[in-house]
């Protein structure tokens, strides 16, 4: 038997700071879970239920519940999704832990248990995995899988329009030879007004910016870009200089040779074809006015990632100087256009039917901030779900079915298991329970009768896909429910959770930086 009170009281301390973590965010889990207002010190509200925004904008002084906070970044930036589920998770298995501490088993031993039960749960849902249809051609079912994903969250008001808009802005950037989906491609904007079902995938790029001059035209078609990362204005001498301007003719020769080297710039841009030029720094009000009478329409203060993306859509270069622009570097678009919104004075930019037809802009619409933010770190949970389902399309599905099968599959196992494993192994079968019940739970079910139930059905039925009844359908069956979720996704937050749990059962103090030994 383990008997070294220290290290015990230490391991207790440590796993009270991760359950306090775990605690706050398991009333968020599942489409009935509760959102979080959360205030930073600038008195910025935000309202989610996304768990990896939740931490890292809780401020937590101990170490352990930090690793938490991590834990749930590795997901998001991993998976994307089921950032609340591996938290609440790894709090699960700490709270089992500890009963299993006072019992006297060892750390280290409860460390291998949990090891095995976690391969075992891991074949358990490659087993009950089914491969699913990522056809461009067919999109339901992706739709199916995105609307589960979207379910637990503020926006699913407009539940279907949005998993849609994610399924075709992934299906647009998409290779499906390599089975790979590049992210840069995929731009979100918002735009504070009109509602969340205004929002629309645009195939283009969305600049919030407008024309540098307010009687350019507001309507350009077939566009040639000049993209500029070089000021329009006169070059300056590297070096220190001091120019003493002391008379009207000098002052009068200084503002010709300016007007000048406007006009050189502005011939330079013309004469290579360009009808639009796209600059990433600002111009005097002089050069505006000589934009507009050489009749070249400009857009100034573009920032670097949006002047990327532009590059891109538009298969133009960007180019540092005037004198290396060529016919070549230039972009193409069939339409450039400005457009207002409501009675506001507020204007975009927005490039369309580009050269690459891949880079699409999802433009949100909300009635204020808070909502158009949520939205983003909805859409982009989706758009990672979708993601996966290209690199590897098969699923699990969700509504704590996996989860009740997998406890059943390690608890089979523990009953074969001679050693004393055999105890953690059934830890982590009442860990994974967890989950099914804070759904129950947070549906206004009786968590321990529902998963009871739940669970004797699926031994009895043999039917894996059994779960918890969240949205009061009638049916436990979650592929008739269409709740879908990836087996990528699944798998990464048993692993994830299981490999925090390991690392925090093996940490026996906490040094800092200067401590002296007593």
């Amino acid at each position: 038997n383990f008997d070294t009170d220290c290290y015990v009281c230490v391991l207790q301390s440590h796993i009270m700071a991760a359950k306090a973590v775990a605690s706050t965010l398991k009333t968020s889990l599942g489409p009935n879970g509760l959102d979080k207002m959360m205030v930073d010190s600038d008195g910025e509200v935000t309202v989610t239920n996304d768990g990896a925004t939740i931490l890292s904008m809780m401020d937590v002084d101990h170490q352990i519940a930090k690793l938490m906070v991590e834990l749930s970044k590795s997901q998001d930036d991993e998976i994307g999704d089921g950032t609340t589920g591996v938290v609440v998770l790894a709090g699960a298995l700490l709270e089992q832990a500890e009963q299993l501490l006072d019992r006297g088993i060892h750390p280290i031993r409860i460390s291998d248990g949990y090891d095995q039960a976690a391969r075992i749960a891991i074949e358990q849902l490659d087993k009950i995995a089914e491969t699913f249809p990522c056809d461009p051609n067919n999109t339901e079912p992706l739709i199916q899988t995105a609307m589960t994903t979207l379910g637990s969250k503020v926006i699913n008001r407009c539940h279907r329009q949005m998993a849609e808009i994610a399924v075709n802005a992934i299906l647009t950037v998409a290779d499906m030879e390599r089975k790979d989906v590049d992210f840069e491609l995929i731009k979100m904007e918002g735009k504070v007004g009109g509602k969340l079902e205004d929002t629309q995938l645009i195939k283009g790029v969305i600049v919030d910016k407008e024309f540098s001059h307010p009687q350019m035209p507001k309507v350009l078609k077939d566009v040639k870009i000049a993209i500029l990362t070089c000021p329009f204005e006169p070059p300056k001498p590297k070096t220190k200089h001091k120019l003493d301007v002391t008379s009207v003719e000098d002052y009068k020769a200084l503002q010709k040779y300016e007007k000048e080297k406007f006009e050189e710039m502005i011939q330079q841009v013309k004469s290579n074809g360009a009808n639009l030029a796209i600059c990433q720094w600002g111009f005097d009000d002089e050069a505006n006015h000589l934009l507009l009478q050489n009749e070249l329409p400009a857009v100034r203060w573009v920032g670097g990632p949006e002047i990327e993306l532009i590059a891109i859509a538009t298969g133009g270069r960007i180019v540092p100087r005037f004198c290396e622009l060529t016919p070549e570097k230039l972009g193409t678009a069939g339409l450039v256009k400005e457009i207002s919104f409501g009675t506001t004075k507020d204007h975009m930019l927005v490039i369309q039917e580009c050269k690459n037809t891949r880079a699409v802009t999802i433009f949100i619409r909300g009635g204020n901030k808070m909502i158009i933010e949520e939205a983003k770190r909805a859409l982009h949970d989706a758009l990672c779900v979708i993601r996966n389902l290209v690199r590897d399309n098969r699923v699990v599905y969700g509504g704590g079915a996996s989860e009740i099968a997998c406890a059943l599959a390690v608890n089979q196992a523990a009953d074969k298991c001679p050693s004393l494993e055999q105890y953690a192994m059934r830890s982590f079968a009442d860990a994974l329970e967890v989950i099914p019940m804070a759904l129950a739970e947070n549906s206004g079910l009786n968590p321990i009768q529902t998963m009871t139930e739940v669970r004797a059905r699926q031994v009895r039925e043999n039917n894996p896909f059994l779960g918890i009844d969240c949205l009061h359908n009638n049916t436990n069956d979650m592929k008739q429910q269409h709740v879908i979720e990836t087996l990528i996704g699944k798998k990464q937050q048993i692993l994830l959770a299981t490999q925090v749990v390991k690392m925090i059962l093996k940490i026996d103090d906490i040094r800092s930086q200067g401590q002296s030994e007593d």
